[in-house]
């Protein structure tokens, strides 16, 4: 088995506005790219990893900027594939010094949503050591559904690390109960979870990072990492170990989307280098950190030269 990480998901157009207000009333917009498993892929790569990222796009602007950001972030990209006749996914995201964003979706019936079974058979996890999913790709039809519970089943038997994202995504779905069962149920094949408070709340019924780890324990998971937001984060693992890691101090909140994201790959970079979970977790609050300080969803995720000096200057909540 080679050492790799792959991600599935939807990618999409990101029009971010440049000034504060209301979606229907803002100037203009920047243009940029989002998405959780990509904001994940960018990240990893910036620290030297090898990625490759699958999808389906439409044959339109979006997609082919998509493609150049792949390309530019050095991600593999074979198996990103052009759905006819779908469009690719965008949002609109607003701007504010408060608080998270307004986030507006054109999402439904994309062409990421008509992944399928047969698509991720054509990855060889041979080749890969990490996968790490999300929440998000099974929200999008009963096709990515299926996908997104075939390629987990995969691979547990091939011997994957498996990383899961709860990614919470309300409004993808046809009901609250629905998205709980399904995203309780991938979990319990991941390895590692890695849930907010909030979603703990929605998912399991508590917003205490003790009672979450527990909860996913005992639905599978070999380790659960709690965000809890500005402080930190709370570890636990089958092994019994239990403690928080404290998150650094950010002067200035610009931007909340994408800091999950950001934690994400700390935590799954530093286990691919053999990083003790700690010290992974450490990396994960401050790459978190990096990411709230910047505008947009990737913009902000690190080099490995820009996360050792951050890490070597700036103060943590201890």
């Amino acid at each position: 088995m080679k050492k790799g990480l792959i991600l599935v998901g939807e990618p999409m157009g990101l029009l971010i506005a440049q000034s504060e207000g209301n979606l229907d009333s803002v100037s203009g917009y920047d243009l940029a790219v989002a998405g959780a498993e990509f904001n994940v892929a960018v990240g990893t790569a910036r620290l030297d990893h090898r990625v490759t990222y699958m999808t389906k796009l439409g044959n339109d602007p979006f997609g082919k900027r998509i493609v150049s950001v792949l390309n530019q972030n050095k991600i593999g990209n074979e198996f990103v594939m052009f759905a006819k006749d779908k469009f690719t996914g965008f949002m609109l995201k607003g701007r504010t010094s408060i608080g998270d964003p307004d986030i507006f979706y054109f999402r439904k019936n994309s062409a990421a949503s008509t992944l399928t079974e047969d698509d991720v058979d054509k990855i060889d996890l041979e080749k890969y050591s990490h996968i790490h999913l999300t929440g998000i790709l099974p929200a999008l039809s009963e096709d990515t559904r299926k996908a997104t519970f075939h390629l987990m089943k995969k691979a547990k038997a091939k011997g994957l690390f498996i990383s899961f994202d709860p990614n919470l995504r309300p409004q993808l779905w046809e009901s609250e109960e629905q998205m709980k069962t399904t995203i309780n149920k991938l979990a319990s094949y991941a390895d590692l979870v890695l849930p907010g408070q909030a979603e703990g709340k929605i998912l399991m019924g508590s917003d205490d990072e003790k009672v979450i780890n527990k909860f996913y324990l005992e639905n599978g998971a070999s380790i659960c990492v709690t965000k809890c937001g500005s402080k930190g984060a709370y570890v636990s693992t089958k092994d019994n170990e239990n403690y928080m890691v404290n998150g650094y101090k950010v002067e200035k909140v610009v931007d909340t989307v994408g800091a999950g994201d950001g934690f994400a790959t700390g935590v799954v970079t530093g286990l691919m280098e053999g990083l003790p979970l700690k010290d992974a977790v450490k990396r994960a609050t401050a790459i978190g950190a990096i990411q709230v300080m910047s505008r947009g969803d990737n913009e902000g995720l690190p080099t490995r030269a820009q996360l050792n000096a951050f890490m070597s200057n700036e103060t943590r909540r201890d």
